[in-house]
């Protein structure tokens, strides 16, 4: 059973002014509210964010062929550091909806009658050009890994002694009036 796109649905477009005419083209610009869960586990595409998009959707013989470019905002949190960060991504899009699964192959998008849906494409072109170590800057210096503090909070003089394990048992025997022996 084939489930239809609703003509409605925010990401779904209507190619009807195409028709089936090879060599016809229209130019859009929209701007949509992003949909749930476009992202990886540190970086993504807030939802409902707005996205700005500039398309040209061309009939060929085989179907529409959607082309152009997605403007977003990105939300996360920095790799180093686990600080919140926002940025912006702008992806090409390109995508050719073929009029019948009989020119197409399985993985190939197929229009709805005249209507595509334009989804699938924003959120694989994103999830696909987002990094996947994202940084608040290139010089983060990350957590300190002994007590977890910032280290650019904690400034040049942060440290922590360590002892060696193999030496550890001995640290009890020295005492202040060792020193004694040097003078």
């Amino acid at each position: 059973m084939t489930q239809h796109l609703n003509p409605r649905a925010p990401w779904v477009i209507s190619t009807h002014d195409l028709g089936r005419r090879p060599g016809l083209m229209r130019q859009m610009k929209l701007s949509l509210t992003a949909p749930a869960d476009i992202g990886v586990d540190m970086i993504g595409v807030p939802k409902d964010a707005e996205v700005e998009l500039e398309l040209r959707l061309e009939a060929v013989m085989e179907g529409v062929l959607v082309s152009g470019t997605a403007h977003s905002p990105l939300a996360g949190e920095c790799a180093r550091c686990l600080e919140p960060l926002t940025s912006e991504i702008e992806v090409n899009l390109q995508e050719l909806f073929f009029y019948s699964d009989e020119d197409a192959s399985e993985d190939d998008s197929l229009l709805d009658g005249e209507l595509l849906d334009l989804e699938p494409t924003f959120r694989d072109a994103v999830v696909l050009a987002l990094p996947l170590s994202p940084v608040c800057s290139e010089d983060c210096t990350g957590l300190c890994v002994e007590c977890g503090v910032r280290l650019a909070d904690a400034g040049p003089d942060h440290r922590h002694e360590v002892i060696d394990a193999r030496w550890a048992s001995l640290q009890g025997l020295v005492t202040e009036n060792d020193n004694d022996q040097e003078k």
